[in-house]
């Protein structure tokens, strides 16, 4: 009776629990909601928000400055006047006051073309960052997969465990029934309880590591969901994948390779930036200008008013600035070698990658299929066993074994399958092209 109330609790647990999973989420739903909420995605896009504002022409300095100026004095004097025929004049708190108010533009015409290779820079600047914003949302979205997949693989891992924990209560039942018809001793029963109480533990366990990991699933797309989902298991390989055309791919939209080519053009306009400095800076100015002066009794002029346009073209030459240029020019050649020297070292690299990930895909592709295999060889196991046990022709620990060695199986496929597919996403990412995947 303990024994029926007990697993009548666990059912009823975990029947409720799968009842309440009703919405699937799908891997394409997942990736909007990721790109829509996840905030690292978010950071990654306001910095190219940044970037672009500063391509605006506003920032470019090739737009002039205008000015406005605007003052006023006030003077009180004691004054003592000595004029040329000798007569002399004293003030006390003689009052004067000077106005002024003007209108300054300043234009620079030419400065080495400086200004056009930094306006190219925040243009290059602009497109790295953009980038950069791909390959953060590049690696969230491997990120996503492979906590999507676990999901998963625990969701297909808790169904075979629950189809064991089935076998293991039939397999109770009928032991107790053949211990009441004297058909099997005490000890099969005991055996049974102890199966089934494991059974009921790997469930446990199991299904709080799902929860788990479906609260991490939910950090990556924003906390957007309850834990009431379940996720699609259902897995389509790409097995048209052909390694020379990635290989191609890979060296022409590889992000890593396309950030540091980006580089090496914003330090190649950094080396020209700098040479800007050698020339000279023309310059145009211009001035609208009031002024009013209210003098005192000792000026000849008792007020005066000016208003009147003026201006000015000028040029500065920094002839020698102590060598600080010609140092700025060497050090910005070095930067631009470092720079191609890193292009180098990344295709090196990424090679390596992707050949280590193209034969890690090979690999798991293969022992999926095996596993595929085993599965039906201990699916045949585990039925003759089964019926063998039925007429008494095997023991209760050898149809145990069975019964293990199926779900072992089940367990291993279901690894082997979700390992193949993301090592198909790693290569994918490293061709650049996971973005344009089909689920």
């Amino acid at each position: 009776m303990n024994n029926n109330i007990y697993l009548t609790w666990i059912f009823l647990f975990f029947g409720i629990y799968a009842n309440a999973q009703e919405q699937v989420l799908t891997p394409e739903e997942a990736i909007q909601l990721t790109l829509e909420h996840n905030y690292g995605i978010k950071i990654a896009n306001n910095t190219v928000k940044v970037a672009e504002n500063n391509t605006s022409i506003f920032n470019s300095g090739y737009l002039p400055t205008l000015t406005g100026n605007a003052g006023a004095t006030y003077n009180l004097d004691n004054t003592e006047a000595e004029f040329s025929n000798g007569t002399t004049t004293t003030l006390n708190s003689a009052e004067s006051s000077r106005y002024n108010a003007s209108l300054n533009l300043n234009y620079t015409l030419f400065d080495g073309l400086g200004r056009k290779y930094n306006y190219k820079r925040l243009k290059e600047q602009y497109q790295l960052s953009e980038l950069e914003a791909r390959e953060t949302i590049e690696n969230t979205v491997l990120q996503l997969f492979s906590v999507y997949y676990s999901v998963a693989q625990l969701s297909e891992n808790t169904s075979a465990i629950m189809e064991t924990f089935e076998i293991s209560k039939d397999r109770l039942t009928r032991s107790e029934y053949q211990f009441e018809y004297g058909q099997n001793t005490k000890l099969e029963v005991l055996n049974a309880q102890v199966d089934i109480n494991n059974d009921s533990i790997t469930i446990v366990n199991t299904e709080q590591q799902l929860r788990n990991t479906k609260r991490d699933l939910n950090v990556i797309l924003g906390n957007k969901l309850t834990l009431d989902f379940n996720v699609d298991t259902t897995i389509n390989f790409a097995f048209e994948l052909d390694k020379e055309a990635l290989w191609t791919k890979t060296k022409a939209t590889n992000v890593s390779l396309l950030q540091v080519e980006k580089n090496i053009n914003i330090s190649s306009l950094d080396v020209k930036s700098n040479r800007s400095q050698y020339l000279p800076t023309v310059g145009l100015t211009g001035t609208y200008g009031w002024n009013k002066n209210n003098n005192n009794a000792a000026s000849f002029v008792a007020v005066s008013t000016n208003t009147g346009l003026s201006g000015g073209i000028n040029l500065s030459w920094n002839l020698f600035d102590g060598g600080s240029t010609l140092i700025s020019v060497k050090n910005a050649k070095i930067t631009l070698e470092n720079q191609q020297l890193q292009k180098e070292q990344i295709l090196i690299d990424i090679e390596r990658n992707f050949n280590n990930a193209w034969d890690d895909y090979q690999n798991k592709i293969l022992i999926y299929e095996l596993q595929e295999r085993n599965i039906k060889t201990s699916q045949n196991n585990f039925d003759r066993t089964k019926e063998k046990f039925k007429i008494g022709q095997v023991n209760s620990i050898e149809f145990r074994q069975a019964q293990l060695n199926l779900l072992n199986a089940e367990l291993s496929r279901n690894q082997a399958k979700y390992n193949a597919k993301l090592a198909e996403l790693v290569i994918l990412q490293l061709s650049g092209d996971l973005l344009n995947v089909k689920f």
